[in-house]
């Protein structure tokens, strides 16, 4: 689900890109109070080119500027499919998987946000696909195995734009001037059924469908959702897992962030008040946002 648009990086924006010492980024994961394994990962990256000197005759090799501006800032969420065997391995390779696409295709970051955007959201679509392959491939080689599947969240911002790619219900989140937004859409049995007008919204929580997914890594069909959104400079991002979701209401996420004072804070709060009321899933939230250092608060 992209938006086609046409537009070009002013100067005023890049000038307001937050700097590296800027970002505030926080994860964190918990096994909850009921599950014995933790089945979710997570990670959290930024993305720089970087030089790797091998031999010089420079008398001061360090003061080359070896790591580079960032190119981008990486956030994932992979909650491996509850009860399955192989869940905790399908969320840690479908992760890996798509660190290592993500790190081979730097040549695509420039296509964000132009012209040839396809080109970026196709390679998005593309590393979800190449993690389904690779779980898929793992789980056939595995027969006592009876199923791995696993959910994937990949936050990707190249500033000024922040790129979502969805597979599953693990969800990401947009907070901005005091309005919180779902930025991806719950690929499950209970969703599809309201978007086709058969099931009303608020019944979709004690719907037996609501923890079927639709869509995952690695299960029958993997269908990557890609949405994007601009940063103006003043914006919140939170990816977690659904056992973050199951006991918190978006009325209270969006409180925890207009209150936010440190990523790290809010993700430990947010943990902590989940589990207070069950903690009947693994947990997993990530906190994104850039601190005020002399300037307005902007997006990663």
């Amino acid at each position: 689900m992209t938006h086609t648009h046409n537009s070009s990086t002013t100067s005023a924006e890049f000038n307001a890109r937050p700097r590296d010492d800027e970002l505030d980024l926080f994860g964190i994961t918990h096994v909850g109070k009921v599950r014995t394994e933790n089945q979710d990962h997570f990670l959290v990256a930024t993305v720089h080119p970087e030089l790797v000197l091998h031999e010089t005759s420079l008398p001061r090799p360090q003061s080359l500027p070896i790591h580079g501006t960032r190119l981008a800032t990486v956030m994932l969420v992979a909650d491996g499919v509850g009860g399955s065997t192989g869940g905790r391995e399908a969320s840690q390779l479908a992760i890996e998987s798509i660190m290592k696409y993500v790190s081979s295709t730097l040549r695509c970051y420039h296509a964000a946000g132009s012209s040839e955007e396809e080109e970026f959201v196709d390679a998005l679509r593309a590393a979800a696909l190449e993690a389904h392959a690779a779980v898929r491939a793992e789980s056939a080689q595995r027969p006592e195995v009876h199923r791995m599947a696993t959910t994937l969240t990949l936050f990707i911002a190249v500033w000024p734009w922040a790129y979502v790619m969805q597979v599953g219900d693990s969800r990401a989140y947009h907070y901005h001037s005091g309005e919180l937004k779902q930025m991806t859409r719950d690929q499950t049995i209970a969703q599809d059924l309201v978007d086709q007008g058969v099931l009303a919204p608020d019944r979709v929580a004690k719907s037996p469908f609501s923890n079927v997914l639709a869509s995952a890594i690695g299960a029958d069909a993997a269908l990557p959702e890609v949405s994007r959104v601009k940063m103006d400079g003043r914006g919140v991002f939170l990816l977690c897992s659904d056992g973050l979701t199951k006991h918190v209401k978006d009325d209270e996420i969006a409180a925890e962030l207009k209150a936010l004072t440190s990523s790290e804070a809010s993700c430990r709060k947010l943990l902590d008040l989940a589990l207070e009321r069950g903690g009947s899933d693994n947990i997993t939230v990530i906190i994104a946002r850039a601190t005020n250092k002399g300037r307005s608060h902007k997006s990663p």
